[in-house]
């Protein structure tokens, strides 16, 4: 039994991130098509296209503004004239910020979460679900965070943002199941990137010791449950919440 996505086209938002672009090497490596999102870093998306060509997997890049109903449209039109449909989609991209206190935080950075959460979940659904209803099969993969279990004091725009995106996704599934769409989302604790490895940051004993696994995950530990949700293994799976943190966050029955 193996992770086999030969013949799938996936879209990766924000693909040129830490963890997107290891999720869309992994994707490559199962053997989808990759169709890779970003919004400004160009050169770090041809690279990754380059890449993934070379596993001998098919890849285009395309740029858009996922908090933009009209730029996902446009992207969808270009990814159908050049690749077709897609037939998976990992909403993977988020703006960035300083954390701080609510009331230190800047009202702007709960509407950037809020558009690039909630709002990059509904105008990925409005724009490829509608091809995959007519197809009857479909993945959608958000990556949400362990945050919204852990409400930290400095995490609100994020977890307000995430918690949102939460409740699109549940309901979602509910929404499209029905034609053999699955809804899913991952959960990543905080994640050992490559920045990490070049920085050598991969510890940090105060966060590892509240880890039951005494240890921090790594972006492929992420890629490879999405891989999973993306594939036919896990076609019985929807709606689900599944975190991806060593156990530190443990949602209950």
């Amino acid at each position: 039994m193996k992770i086999d996505l030969s013949g799938r086209t996936a879209l990766v938002t924000g693909s040129t991130g830490q963890l997107g672009r290891v999720m869309a090497r992994t994707l490559a490596q199962c053997g989808a098509d990759l169709v890779l999102h970003y919004r400004g870093n160009e050169a770090k998306a041809n690279e990754l296209r380059e890449e993934i060509r070379a596993l001998g997997r098919e890849a285009m890049t395309v740029q858009a503004d996922v908090a933009s109903l009209e730029s996902v449209h446009a992207m969808q039109a270009r990814v159908a004239a050049e690749r077709g449909s897609v037939d998976i989609v990992v909403a993977n991209a988020v703006a960035q910020y300083q954390w701080t206190t609510i009331l230190e935080q800047p009202t702007a950075d709960y509407f950037s979460q809020f558009e690039t959460c909630v709002m990059q979940s509904v105008h990925l659904a409005k724009t490829f679900v509608p091809d995959m209803i007519g197809r009857g099969y479909g993945r959608m993969i958000g990556i949400n965070t362990e945050c919204v279990m852990q409400n930290f004091p400095t995490q609100s725009a994020y977890v307000a943002g995430k918690r949102g995106m939460d409740g699109i996704y549940r309901i979602l599934a509910k929404e499209v199941g029905e034609h053999q769409i699955t809804v899913n989302q991952v959960a990543p604790g905080w994640t050992i990137s490559e920045q990490d490895r070049t920085n050598r940051t991969e510890r940090n004993e105060g966060y590892e010791s509240s880890v039951p696994l005494k240890r921090r995950g790594t972006d492929q530990e992420i890629a490879n449950v999405v891989a999973f949700l993306a594939s036919d293994l896990a076609s019985f799976i929807t709606g689900a919440y599944i975190p991806v943190s060593g156990g530190n966050v443990m949602p209950a029955i």
